[in-house]
């Protein structure tokens, strides 16, 4: 029998949100370890805000909905908005009822920006791997660590001598602008749009971006990011940066051993990670020159398994920018870009910690 398609619209809904959403969705199993992941949080949200005035967006529910635009690659923050508004699996997630009213996205977007204030993304990041169903799955003797080159929310118009020489941009609120036969370097130049935006590019070839840089640790076990960070874009930032975020791992009666790829084979970083009692498992670069690994690294069979498990950390970065929405920053300056780039690796492990806590490896 064909179905009535006239519309009855009721006045009341007695049918509460939880139950509209199947038991088994993977955004169950997130929100709950996000849930205690926040919860653990709760000091540090307490010293962001004032004790008297009106009372603003939750913190708690700022991060949940900043999550989803990461997880379902919503391209702004009024976008997302707007979808809260009409779509019930996003209230439930966001701990929205279904008769509250969502926030303006201006408003939404000022009381995110009092996050970062906290350094909320990296504790977030913390807080998710230190609970205890998550922290079996992690290793704790092999990691990985890699850099990718993110670009810049600058236009190249906006790469500029900084002793304000150079020729006047044409007519017009963008007008155009000829950079050939120009030297451009970021010894000279600067961006007036976002000053921490360094011009780079990904090798010999490509054309020439603002970008920053973000890197990553990757434990080796199940391949989850253990530590994220975002810098200006320079030909030294990743081996810095790969040392900062092996610091917290090192220097235990177990060496630990850290796998990269060709960029890490200088004798600077080799030296840095043994001193530190870290294995350098990073990818022989013998082009023209000798490499800072020998075979003593390379003999043992678990150097091979490196530089194929190292290689999983590239997914964590074309996750994050073909679907989370990292191929070009939204917000500008170092301390947003890095924000930013933080939760969007938090948010990687969370969307494969379901099928991981399901199965683990």
């Amino acid at each position: 029998m064909r179905g009535s398609d006239q519309g009855d619209g009721s006045l009341f809904s007695y049918v509460d949100l939880e139950q509209r959403v199947r038991p088994d969705h993977p955004l169950r199993v997130i929100r709950e370890i996000a849930n205690a992941s926040l919860k653990a949080l709760s000091a540090d949200f307490d010293a962001l805000y004032s004790a008297f005035g009106r009372e603003s967006i939750p913190p708690e529910r700022l991060v949940r909905a900043l999550l989803l635009q990461a997880f379902y690659s919503i391209r702004s923050e009024r976008q997302l908005v707007e979808r809260i508004e009409y779509d019930l699996l996003f209230r439930w997630f966001v701990g929205l009822g279904i008769d509250e009213a969502v926030w303006d996205a201006t408003t939404f977007t000022k009381n995110r920006d009092r996050l970062l204030d906290g350094d909320v993304a990296a504790k977030f990041l913390s807080a998710v791997l230190w609970q205890s169903r998550v922290k079996r799955l992690l290793s704790s003797e092999h990691f990985s660590v890699d850099g990718t080159l993110i670009e810049a929310w600058a236009s190249p118009k906006s790469f500029k001598p900084k002793d304000g020489s150079g020729k006047p941009p044409g007519p017009g609120r963008n007008g155009e602008r000829d950079f050939h036969g120009e030297r451009r370097t970021n010894e000279t130049h600067a961006s007036t749009t976002d000053p921490d935006a360094r011009l780079a590019r990904k090798g010999r070839g490509k054309e020439a971006r603002l970008s920053f840089m973000g890197h990553a640790l990757m434990e080796n076990r199940n391949g989850l990011i253990v530590g994220a960070v975002a810098t200006r874009a320079s030909g030294h930032a990743e081996r810095l940066a790969a040392i900062a975020l092996i610091e917290p791992h090192a220097e235990r009666p177990q060496p630990i051993t850290l796998g990269g790829d060709k960029n890490y084979d200088t004798n600077d970083f080799v030296m840095e990670l043994r001193e530190r009692a870290v294995t350098p498992h990073v990818a022989q670069n013998d082009t023209n020159r000798r490499s800072a690994i020998d075979g003593r690294t390379t003999r043992h069979p678990g150097y091979a398994i490196s530089m194929r498990i190292r290689k999983r950390i590239e997914e964590a970065f074309g996750w994050a920018k073909t679907v989370a929405g990292l191929r070009k920053m939204r917000h500008r300056g170092l301390p947003k870009v890095d924000w930013q780039f933080t939760l969007a690796m938090t948010a990687y492990n969370l969307i494969r910690l379901p099928k991981l806590l399901a199965d683990p490896a």
